[in-house]
């Protein structure tokens, strides 16, 4: 009997998700009430700069929804690395126009309690839910507007999951907003095969269904999004790299930052939920191995030698330290590589995540 229990045990241990379903759809990446509290007082340097810094979604235009269907260039002229193409910029630059005025107000709404920012918010996802955007495309014709939904879809559904807790916004437009993230979601994840990669697009994929999946009360996205996370951290190496990202020759370091972007917030909407994915180990490996790695490349881009033997690219800004704000928050800076404890002293936005992630995580 002893060891049929230290057996069930270890099974919990090593498959926390399963039977798990969202339980409280206003569970954001964060405790909205305890935030607002904690960034009104606030007399911490970082947090009043970030305050200050934040824009204003009142005073940026309404960003109409894209008409027609979605056919959006390749990222870069040829293959997966190398020189970028510059139509892919342009035809993407109404998504990050999106992205950045949803998330503008939200962070306002964070930062100040501005019921104006999150009806602002809210009126420019109603524009794109009545518009039906998002879902005029199919992977065989363009992977890239594929690409393209995964990440705006993830900017969409944090932003919601925050504004959900609005109770003064319009409950009409809300019912609208959340529905039709929930299909946009659902189309999303249909295109994946059994035959994919399942390297960072497959995880961004899953912290779209999750972010949805919680504010919808959908428990297909959000399980979704849980066995996401879990093959990613089952993916890491001995080493602490992800090796699907490794593969991208001069940009290997980067795709380590970026495929643990979606990742490290996956396990935080989970930790919402009452599931603890930042503690679940595959071979003794967990996603701590996988931030460590990222952020000793960075100081070392030496590490990347067993992999690839091209010269590393090195811009690293704010968004690339971005997830880790929520990561420092949990478990403390100490021990972190001190590329990150670097990155994390000025404030880090990536609408993909949420906008600024001083302003959601950092305390």
């Amino acid at each position: 009997m002893k060891l049929r229990g230290i057996l069930v045990l270890t099974l919990a241990l090593a498959l926390p998700a399963q039977g798990q379903h969202v339980t409280d759809p206003r569970a954001s990446i964060v405790d909205v009430a305890v935030r607002q509290a904690q960034l009104k007082s606030t007399t911490d340097p970082l947090l009043r700069k970030a305050v200050a810094e934040l824009h204003s979604c009142m005073a940026l235009p309404m960003v109409p929804a894209p008409v027609g269907r979605m056919d959006i260039p390749h990222h870069y002229v040829s293959g997966s690395n190398g020189p970028v193409n510059p139509a892919e910029a342009a035809a993407t630059r109404i998504y990050a126009r999106f992205e950045g005025r949803i998330t503008a107000g939200m962070n306002q709404y964070l930062a100040t309690g501005s019921h104006s920012e999150s009806a602002c918010a809210l009126a420019q996802l109603d524009a794109w839910a009545q518009a039906n955007a998002l879902l005029d495309y199919d992977r065989a014709e363009s992977s890239q507007a594929w690409y393209q939904v995964e990440w705006t879809l993830s900017s969409a559904g944090i932003t919601d999951s925050v504004l959900v807790n609005d109770s003064t916004l319009d409950s009409a437009q809300q019912k609208r907003v959340t529905a039709w993230l929930d299909k946009v979601a659902h189309k999303d994840i249909s295109f994946e095969k059994a035959t994919d990669s399942g390297n960072n697009h497959h995880y961004w994929r899953g912290l779209a269904a999750t972010a949805v999946g919680v504010t919808a009360s959908d428990d297909k996205l959000f399980k979704f999004g849980v066995k996401t996370y879990k093959e990613g951290i089952d993916d890491i190496d001995r080493n602490g790299a992800l090796p699907k990202e490794m593969a991208r020759h001069e940009n290997a370091i980067h795709y380590q930052g970026f495929a643990l972007e979606p990742l490290v917030l996956i396990a935080q909407f989970a930790s919402r939920q009452g599931i603890d994915l930042y503690g679940y180990q595959h071979d003794k490996r967990c996603l701590r191995d996988a931030v460590d790695f990222f952020g000793r490349a960075v100081d070392d881009p030496s590490l990347v030698l067993p992999y690839t033997h091209d010269a590393q690219a090195m811009n690293f800004g704010s968004g690339s330290f971005a997830p880790f704000a929520f990561y420092a928050a949990r478990f403390g800076t100490e021990g972190l590589p001190p590329a990150i404890v670097n990155g994390l002293k000025a404030p880090t936005t990536a609408t993909r995540l949420g906008g600024c992630t001083t302003i959601l995580a950092t305390k």
